[in-house]
């Protein structure tokens, strides 16, 4: 599928000509593949590469354009459980034209980052920080849903919780090298600033995107840190809970089996003191009752 964009009073507008300098291609078919091929001599492994959410960042240059892959935060849905995963988007980029392939169809230019684009290649890096952004929104969703997680894991008796929030840990090794890909990808665009030919805003611009992705990965590291460290104690709190759950219906058991037994001994079918009485079953109820209430009472004063 192909979409066509340019830029008009400094926004990113959906156009519908043919020489359009914007084209964002979603999950293309194979001619749609050949074409950008034949007619943009776009490396058709360079390509695939950019459709394989797997493949790591990376930048090269074409004899008549830039070519690079980074990471971004795969959009969330409910069936996933937790798992947060990064996909990956192409940029195929020269002064004429900037083509996008990505394998999944969203927009890529939501947000107020894309308020203001002056060209092509700010367009580019706006995209990369766009990114970044996106990555520290889903940090800051992960970390609300850990915490909601440890409080639930604090009243459980079940691994459930405990496994979600294994899963999430899960998903910040996925972001830690997703982000620390996008870092290398960053510093080579760097290093290539003269001749990608960056201004001098933009090479502003660059700097402060290198600055945002290594605060970003420091938080990440931070959160996966913490989570990995406490997960042996929230195992333990599942634990815990589950004997005290136990010892709990311990004492019912033994509580209900002192008044049984009461009453199992004055039941026998052979003569047993009492049984002329009148008020005999008050009693032996009273001594079951007695009997029940001395265990909890010796229990209590135990502190089991």
């Amino acid at each position: 599928m192909l979409k066509r964009y340019q830029i008009v009073s400094e926004r990113i507008v959906e156009s519908d000509e043919e020489k359009s300098p914007i084209l964002v291609y979603f999950n293309p078919d194979e001619s749609e593949k050949q074409f950008l091929v034949d007619n943009y001599k776009i490396d058709e492994h360079t390509l695939n590469s950019a459709l394989d959410p797997d493949e790591p960042s990376r930048l090269e240059f074409e004899p008549n354009h830039l070519a690079f892959i980074f990471k971004r935060p795969r959009n969330y849905s409910a069936k996933d459980y937790l798992l947060f995963k990064a996909a990956t988007m192409g940029v195929f980029f020269s002064s004429d034209f900037l083509i996008l392939v990505l394998n999944e169809e969203i927009n890529p230019f939501d947000g107020k980052h894309f308020a203001k684009v002056t060209s092509l290649a700010n367009l580019m890096l706006k995209l990369i920080y766009r990114s970044i952004y996106h990555f520290l929104e889903h940090l800051r969703v992960m970390t609300m849903i850990s915490d909601d997680l440890e409080q639930k894991i604090n009243r459980s008796m079940e691994n459930k919780h405990l496994i979600n929030l294994f899963t999430l840990q899960k998903s910040l090794v996925y972001y830690l090298n997703a982000i620390d890909s996008n870092g290398v990808l960053v510093e080579k665009l760097k290093n290539n600033a003269i001749k990608v030919g960056f201004t001098q805003e933009e090479l502003e611009f660059l700097d402060d995107i290198i600055i945002e992705n290594s605060q970003c990965y420091r938080q990440a590291e931070i959160y996966s840190n913490i989570l990995a460290s406490l997960m042996d104690a929230r195992a333990s709190i599942v634990n815990n809970n589950l004997n005290v759950l136990m010892k709990t219906l311990n004492v019912i058991v033994i509580a209900i089996m002192m008044p049984t037994f009461v009453v199992s001994v004055f039941s026998m079918n052979v003569k047993i003191p009492l049984q002329n009485l009148t008020y005999a079953f008050w009693i032996i109820a009273g001594l079951a009752i007695f009997s029940m209430l001395g265990f909890l009472l010796f229990w209590h004063y135990k502190r089991w």
